[in-house]
């Protein structure tokens, strides 16, 4: 069976590999710091199944009139 796997060290002449490497081995920067803190989509959430909540019932209430 052939070993078409290059060595480590041996120049990439592609650099594919070179630069996944680097984009692999490199650290996150500010990308934590910018998770969401507030409770702002689970609001949103709530109130959306609170309105279509009202939207069956009034639906249901002229169904059933």
């Amino acid at each position: 069976m052939a070993n078409n796997q290059a060595p480590q060290g041996n120049h990439d002449p592609a650099g594919s590999t070179q630069m996944f490497r680097a984009f692999v081995d490199e650290a996150p920067q500010g990308r934590q710091a910018a998770a969401p803190t507030s409770s702002g989509p689970r609001v949103g959430l709530i109130l959306g199944v609170v309105v279509a909540a009202a939207v069956i019932a009034a639906v249901a209430w002229l169904a059933l009139a």
